[in-house]
């Protein structure tokens, strides 16, 4: 499971007075605490301070580096400060993301092919969100095929169905399973991540709700998510789930983490 980190993103508030206050101290713990919890890339957000987002970007960017050199993930909004993140970002940089919106597509490609990208790819376009999940999986497939012929490569797409609340509609989970199934099937190279948590809001128990959806996301191919790293209980949902439906060869990854005592409590 390809995990981007969540953590580092200035709309919780916690990191929001971190930026204000310039605290490196906490920045960096979390870019590290993450990177060790098995986080293949740490999200950076800054998209809190739209005046001068492209400084705090470039602030947050600088202190990360002073701590860990794990890959960064870019979320932004505004192209300016991700091409601010991507400039500074370093090895196997990745944008999250991009849209088949017309206007918002034009502004990041150029950026996805001068960095050479993996990117977060949202089945979203001009006519916004839709409860049509076939046209959620055309969006999508339509996005793929678009990257694909602006040379971006299978393997760097990551196509986001975009995960809701299935308290405000219970065929949004199951639907965007559908879509990560059809993904699997017809683009056998191209991963499938999401927002995982968003699947829970508006619920008791969240965490809960969160693992179980991971774990039959991942029975239909969902191969990365957004979440944080830092909850045991997930990761370790995540490394049975992935050894359940044989993506973990003779479950060595499992027996590795019990090993490191990742699982322990979870019996």
């Amino acid at each position: 499971m390809l995990i981007i980190g969540e953590l580092i993103n200035s709309t919780r508030k916690q990191v929001r007075k971190a930026v204000e206050e310039q605290d490196a101290a906490l920045i960096q713990g979390l870019a590290v605490k993450q990177a060790r919890a098995g986080a293949g890339w740490i999200d950076v957000n800054a998209g809190a301070f739209p005046t001068d987002e492209v400084e705090k970007m470039q602030w947050l960017i600088t202190v990360i580096r002073q701590a860990t050199d794990a890959p960064l993930s870019i979320d932004s909004p505004r192209p300016a400060a991700v091409e601010a993140g991507l400039a500074m970002a370093g090895r196997e940089p990745f944008l999250n993301s991009i849209s088949a919106e017309s206007e918002r597509y034009a502004a990041l490609i150029p950026l996805v092919k001068k960095y050479k990208t993996r990117v977060v790819a949202l089945s979203l376009d001009d006519n916004g969100m839709t409860d049509d999940i076939k046209k959620v999986w055309e969006v999508a497939d339509g996005l793929i095929k678009r990257l694909e012929d602006d040379g971006v490569p299978p393997d760097h797409i990551f196509v986001d169905p975009l995960i809701r609340p299935v308290s405000t509609n219970g065929e949004y989970g199951m639907g965007a399973l559908w879509v990560v199934e059809k993904i699997t099937s017809v683009h056998p190279q191209v991963h499938k991540t999401c927002g995982l948590s968003n699947v829970s809001y508006g619920l008791p128990k969240r965490k809960l709700v969160n693992q179980v959806f991971a774990a039959m996301a991942i029975a239909k191919g969902m191969d990365s998510a957004i979440i944080d790293p830092l909850d045991p209980r997930m990761m370790a949902s995540i490394a049975a789930a992935e050894a359940l439906a044989g993506r973990d060869q003779f479950c060595m990854g499992f027996i590795t983490a019990e090993r490191e005592g990742k699982l322990e409590g979870m019996g």
